[in-house]
């Protein structure tokens, strides 16, 4: 499997983001998208996940599902939790199953391995923000993609948090996922290969 982008053009409120964008990513590898704010990074990883359209280039998942559009086969994981605060925490995980079709299992471990299983019965509004950014993570094992699109995972994370995702990263990655990540911050991955978008603001 390949993700390719090809002299991608984004332009957003009239502001030319970047121009002639491309790469092309294998199985097995991640990209670390970085940059300083207004670079657009959040851009990229939106115009991969079919949120927004290239003013220019083209986009594609060699590999792919060819009867389906290549953001079902990614998980898109923004800089906001989108936790429901009034669900537990396992109510949540359950929603996040349920959207995203994955199977119920009565014997899930995915709690367990965030280090939320103590907090399954809490309300997700109660969560501090590295516990939110655990459970936003969740959806990543719920209902395997093969493309992780991921902004700024790291935050909020203490260093366990980290080291977790660093974890469940590789194991993504030897099972041959891809992962496209904007970040500030060292993923914890060493042969992330490395995007550096121009500009500011």
């Amino acid at each position: 499997m390949r993700l390719i982008a090809e002299q991608l053009t984004c332009i957003r409120g009239g502001r030319q983001v970047f121009h002639g964008l491309g790469f092309a990513l294998a199985g097995g590898e991640a990209l670390a998208v970085v940059g300083p704010n207004g670079a657009g990074k959040s851009s990229l990883l939106r115009l991969i996940a079919g949120f927004l359209k290239p003013s220019e280039g083209r986009i594609s998942l060699e590999g792919g599902p060819a009867d389906r559009p290549l953001g079902a086969a990614a998980h898109f994981v923004g800089h906001l939790d989108g936790v429901k605060a009034a669900l537990s925490t396992a109510e949540n995980l359950d929603f996040m199953r349920a959207i995203l079709g994955g199977g119920r299992r009565a014997d899930d471990p995915t709690l367990g391995t965030l280090g939320l299983d103590r907090l399954a019965d809490l309300p997700a509004g109660m969560l501090s923000a590295g516990q939110k950014r655990r459970l936003a993570l969740a959806r990543l094992l719920v209902a395997p993609r093969p493309l992780w699109l991921l902004d700024e995972p790291l935050t909020a994370l203490d260093a366990e948090g980290q080291q977790t995702f660093a974890s469940l990263a590789h194991a993504h990655l030897v099972r041959g996922g891809l992962i496209v990540a904007a970040t500030h911050a060292p993923l914890g991955l060493e042969n992330a290969r490395e995007l550096r978008l121009g500009g500011g603001s």
